[in-house]
């Protein structure tokens, strides 16, 4: 009897060591939205199977408060400056470039900003303040937020009035938002590919270097899952990763929707804060 139940015991005990570890991520609306965790999650979990990522999709700036405050054990954020407060904290053990693309200025095809003279975005939202054609912030702390509070600075203008609405959404959630109300709105390129056959929306504004939007996977510091979170971090980082965010969305879009730069030092990126 005593052996009998110690080797039920033991069985146990081998069937729960086989269970992955969870590793929390906190990450942005616009990779999920984008569709590229569908892509790399997968191919995380065969690589280590030890392992199973759990992705909390919010804003860049409640990412960084969730691993703060101990409930995430991993970032992937793009809001430069946020990234570098919560590093300069001390709740970051690494921080590493992964990707970036780019932000366009999105609005109705027939609106009223298309007569402008874009030569930039913040010339661009000041044509939107003039004419006070709609426009739609995600404001929610997120990175996209963050650059687009920034582009206002540069054109001098204080957004407010009822032409300025704050959704309080991710990405996804305000584009749609923004086709449904002939808006204006800034986002991330490749949310708006995923679902441009879903928007009555074209791009505005495009190509403005203040436009680029770097990606960055950041180990949290005294993470639950410490050893999970550096796995993670090394393999996004990994030259298979890194091919694999490559190719994501050149056999549906014909062009990729995130460039990999994993490596680069701070003197090659050229990031806006």
């Amino acid at each position: 009897m005593v052996l009998g139940l110690a080797t039920m015991l033991g069985l146990l005990f081998i069937g729960c060591s086989t269970e992955p570890r969870e590793i929390i991520l906190a990450s942005t609306t616009s990779t999920e939205d984008s569709g590229l965790f569908e892509r790399l999650l997968p191919a995380f979990r065969e690589a280590h199977p030890g392992y199973r990522v759990r992705v909390i999709a919010v804003g860049s700036g409640e990412a960084l408060r969730l691993a703060a405050r101990g409930d995430a054990d991993a970032v992937l954020a793009h809001s430069p400056g946020a990234e570098e407060e919560f590093m300069a904290a001390g709740h970051g053990e690494s921080r590493q470039p992964v990707m970036y693309n780019d932000f366009v200025i999105v609005g109705p095809p027939a609106g009223s900003a298309r007569h402008c003279a874009l030569e930039s975005a913040a010339a661009a939202l000041a044509c939107i303040a003039a004419d006070s054609a709609t426009f739609i912030s995600r404001g929610d702390d997120s990175g996209t937020h963050a650059r687009e509070r920034r582009l206002w600075d540069l054109a001098g203008i204080e957004a407010d009035g009822e032409w300025y609405l704050e959704a309080g959404q991710g990405m996804g959630a305000v584009l749609m938002m923004a086709s449904e109300m002939d808006a204006y709105t800034l986002t991330d390129r490749g949310t708006y590919l995923s679902l441009r056959e879903r928007l009555h929306l074209s791009v505005l504004v495009e190509g403005d270097p203040i436009l680029r939007n770097q990606y960055s996977v950041i180990v949290v510091r005294d993470a639950a899952e410490l050893e999970g979170a550096r796995t993670f971090a090394d393999w996004i980082t990994s030259e298979p990763a890194q091919s694999l965010i490559g190719a994501f969305g050149t056999e549906r879009f014909g062009r990729r929707l995130f460039t990999p730069n994993a490596g680069q030092t701070s003197q090659e990126l050229k990031i806006e804060n």
